[in-house]
Formats: structure tokens, sequence, C-alpha cells
């Protein structure tokens, strides 16, 4: 696959590029940029009118996304993190790829509060195309924010059912 060979820079900057305009034309979607910047795009961040992203009711008025592929030498799968950020609640959830937590596996959904890590749950590994891992994930994320619940003024976020 030409996308994915040689996983160099221009490969990354390429899929951020799609990213990009993936989201662009996202309903929701209220602004597309690069972080840190477009002539060295590390981060895709969205921010996001989420009642009209999720496609149904949710009880805030703005939240992020924010978008990070990258290809670490020695490893034949590519690293990622997509985040969902609710700053005025002080919130992320978020799928993460990478060889940070080996306990739980490669892939793993977080939630941090707070600038506390809450939780880490294992989640599968998709093998795919950084795209088509996009889009599954994208679908996955209103039911993973149905799983999200507050006490006491700080989230939780309930198992996975099987």
């Amino acid at each position: 696959m030409i996308f994915l060979a040689g996983r160099d820079r221009h490969t990354q900057r390429t899929l951020l590029r799609a990213i990009h305009d993936r989201l662009s034309k996202q309903a929701g979607c209220e602004s597309v940029r690069y972080d840190p910047s477009r002539l060295r795009p590390r981060t895709v961040v969205a921010n996001i009118e989420p009642t009209a992203f999720l496609g149904s009711e949710y009880d805030l008025e703005t939240a992020r996304l924010e978008i990070r592929f990258w290809y670490p030498e020695g490893v034949d799968y590519e690293y990622y993190r997509l985040n969902w950020v609710e700053p005025t609640r002080y919130l992320m959830l978020g799928y993460h790829q990478d060889a940070d937590h080996p306990d739980i596996g490669r892939c793993h959904l977080q939630l941090d509060f707070d600038g506390e890590t809450l939780d880490r749950q294992p989640a599968a590994f998709l093998d795919a195309h950084p795209l088509a891992v996009l889009e599954q994930r994208l679908q996955q994320l209103p039911s993973i924010l149905d799983r999200l619940s507050w006490e006491a003024d700080r989230p939780s976020l309930a198992p996975q059912s099987e």
C-alpha cells in the first residue's frame, strides 16, 4: 500500500491533510486546524458543536477533537490518539493505540479528568488503514460517551458490555 510505504513525515502530512479534509466536511465541526501549525502539523484539532456532530442531544455547548497518527520505527502498525476533549468540564476521553500501557494491550480507551487519568480500559486493536480506523472510532464515539456518567462532579466510564 503506497500510503503506508516509508512511514515518513510526508506520509504523516498526507494522512493529516486527509483527516483535516474529512473533518472539514463533517456536520458539527465548526473549525478544523493543524497543531502546532500548518507548516509543521502533528495533530488535527476540530472545534465541535456536540449535538450536530453526534446526531443527538448532548448536554454541552462545545467540545474538541484532537487526532494524531504517527509511525514509530520498529513497529508494524500506526500509533494514534483520538481524543474527545470537553474543556469546560476538564474532561478528555480518548482512544490511544501506542506502547504506553502494554499490560492492557496495544489499544485502550482512556478517561482523564482535571489533569488526572481516572481509567484505562482495553479497546480493540484495529488493523486497518488509518482513515478506516478514524471512521470506525468516530462511529463508536457516541456509544462511548453514553457510557460516561457523573457522580459527585467526577466522571466515570462504565465497562464495555460484552
